[in-house]
């Protein structure tokens, strides 16, 4: 059985096939029903499939979401679903959570394993817990890294602290800028050229297959970011634009540094003026990843045509 829901718990559960699968997540959801917590399953479909199947009745007390769908960009995860799901009751909640699956892109991966530390942050104190399983017919490495994100290992042959459980240090490795390729159109903006960039970029776009509705969907999200850097990185930026692996790619880069790791994850306070940029371009965008070191900020939005 699982122990008494602490103040927050982030185990990380270490399955191969359907029926270890099904013997970790299922226990650890019956009990959260049994306790009166509030439950939620956000896997990838086949996966939640199994889930659903398995709780029998039961399955109409939990909340049931498509991971495919919800977090195609793992960055939309934490407000999308996670926090949002908590943030709807007062008392302890559990979820069990599947960001990294078999088919994720290796451009998705570390965005994954950035998701994974993020939630330690982001849930640190609450009655929160979080049980997320990896398929250990995923590669070695992934499984190293759960261990490092996670401060429980479950297994079939029994459970453990993680003795690499390091999320800072994660944190410190996946924000290192990275190389935008030599052949990317670059455009070099201030508050005079923010109108005319937008219908820019949509032409752009349109040229490399990217179609309505998500067409303006890109624009939408590379305004953000090109405000962003207007109103908090120094008052101009570079934006730069290429195509890859049917994707359209956008990066803004400006002087501005990055102070909160969970930007563009939690909403800001109702009262807060600003702040909701970045969170509505993990939204918009099927992947976003944020590069930074002090003084200079990089942001890389992915759209597929």
């Amino acid at each position: 059985m699982v122990d008494a829901l602490g103040p927050f718990r982030h185990p990380a559960l270490f399955y191969s096939g359907d029926s270890e699968y099904l013997d970790g997540v299922v226990p650890f959801l019956l009990e959260g029903l049994d306790r009166g917590e509030p439950v939620a399953v956000a896997v990838p479909g086949r996966n939640l499939l199994l889930a659903e199947k398995a709780l029998g009745p039961r399955s109409g007390e939990v909340r049931l979401i498509d991971l495919h769908q919800a977090g195609r960009n793992p960055g939309a995860i934490l407000p999308t679903v996670l926090l949002a799901f908590a943030g709807e009751h007062a008392g302890p909640v559990r979820i069990v959570v599947e960001p990294i699956w078999r088919g994720r892109t290796a451009a998705e991966y570390p965005a994954c394993v950035l998701h994974e530390a993020l939630i330690n942050t982001a849930f640190a104190g609450r009655a929160v817990a979080v049980l997320c399983p990896y398929d250990t017919a995923l590669a070695p490495g992934v499984l190293a890294d759960a261990g490092r994100t996670h401060p429980e290992l479950w297994e079939p042959a029994g459970r453990s602290v993680s003795p690499h459980y390091d999320p800072d240090r994660v944190r410190a490795d996946l924000t290192r800028p990275l190389e935008s390729p030599a052949a990317a159109v670059e455009r070099e903006f201030d508050v005079g050229q923010l109108a005319t960039l937008r219908g820019f970029t949509e032409i752009w776009a349109a040229r490399h297959g990217l179609r309505r509705p998500r067409r303006d969907d890109f624009a939408l999200a590379i305004a953000e970011l090109t405000t962003n850097s207007v109103l908090y990185g120094g008052g101009t930026g570079i934006l730069r634009l290429w195509a890859e692996d049917e994707h359209v790619v956008a990066e803004v880069t400006d002087d501005g540094t990055i102070t909160e790791p969970l930007a563009g994850r939690v909403p800001p306070p109702a009262a807060t003026l600003g702040g909701r940029g970045l969170l509505l371009v993990n939204r918009l965008a099927d992947l976003v990843r944020t590069y930074w070191v002090p003084g200079r900020t990089t942001t890389r939005v992915h759209f597929r045509c």
